[in-house]
């Protein structure tokens, strides 16, 4: 397929880019909560003698493995999106597809280096938030090649979003150092941070009701401003940190059901989407098929991105 008919396939590449990051979140948080963070005990191979997991690592070693294996498949999601980009002729675009192939690899290293250091907590988190930009980076993409046109908002709406974002990075990392205050360590032996676990708990929700009274601040603002966009993707995200709340409540009681952590962790990855639409929002946005004063004369797959 030459570049100027995987062009075509750009936009749907794009999506299949951000589900696919949003996923490995998931499978990975299957490979913590089902004890198998260390079911490949050294890395890059599963084990001294091997590459993949053989009969006697069992169960935890297959979940290992196989988590592993799908880093192969976002890494040629994020080759295929990169290569369309190119085809399109859109460089903002090329650009943002680079960067994600580009964190691919390197978060399999560090995902290499939580193995290497038995889990711990702390390089995990590490692992955990490099996921949530990468999931950013897919976000920007997708506003790059679909997103109305804009000018830059008022002031006082990009100060709120900005805020926003810098207060959700505040609930994703605390989050982190919950999950490793708590019982799921990835593997019976890994070590846990040291932290009161109910304690971690409670400045993690207090970090939650700042970023939802910020996200209503900037909710109403939009609103009252006539931003309907913003309005729009502003809603969007408080539905979704206000489902995160209830659910991180309701598994905190419940004493962290496997499901319901899962679920948790999913949300964390549409918190993070969203937290970069509302901040991408409040940008200026030109329309990717208009020529970019950056890119020289508009290349002829690049008009073909939207047949």
């Amino acid at each position: 397929m030459t570049l100027g008919r995987l062009a075509r396939w750009l936009w749907p590449l794009a999506i299949a880019n951000l589900l696919a990051n949003i996923g490995i979140v998931v499978t990975g948080a299957a490979v913590r909560l089902t004890g198998s963070g260390l079911g490949c005990p050294t890395w890059p191979r599963c084990t001294d003698e091997s590459y993949v997991a053989h009969g006697e690592l069992g169960m935890h070693g297959a979940i290992e493995f196989g988590n592993r294996l799908l880093t192969f498949v976002l890494a040629a999601v994020a080759v295929l999106t990169f290569l369309a980009a190119l085809g399109a002729g859109q460089r903002r675009a090329t650009r943002l597809a680079f960067v994600v192939g580009l964190s691919i690899p390197l978060q399999a290293v560090l995902g290499g280096i939580t193995v290497l250091t038995d889990l711990n907590p702390w390089v995990v988190s590490g692992h955990f938030l490099l996921s949530m930009l990468i999931i950013m980076v897919c976000v920007a993409l997708l506003d790059e090649l679909r997103s109305p046109d804009r000018p830059a908002a008022p002031r006082r709406q990009r100060i709120l979003a900005l805020a926003t974002l810098a207060s959700g990075w505040v609930v994703l990392y605390l989050g982190t150092v919950v999950t490793g205050a708590g019982p799921h360590a990835g593997d019976d032996h890994a070590r846990r941070n040291g932290l009161d676990p109910a304690t971690a708990s409670q400045v993690h929700a207090v970090s939650v009701y700042v970023l939802v009274a910020l996200t209503v601040a900037l909710l109403v603002v939009a609103w009252r401003d006539g931003n309907r966009w913003l309005t729009l993707v502003t809603g969007l995200v408080l539905a979704i940190e206000l489902a995160q709340g209830v659910l991180g409540w309701v598994q905190y009681w419940l004493d962290l059901p496997i499901a319901l952590v899962a679920l948790h962790m999913l949300g964390a990855g549409l918190l993070a989407a969203g937290l970069a639409r509302v901040t991408l929002a409040v940008l200026p946005h030109r329309s990717a098929a208009e020529p970019d004063p950056d890119a020289g004369p508009q290349s002829e797959p690049a008009t073909r991105l939207g047949a």
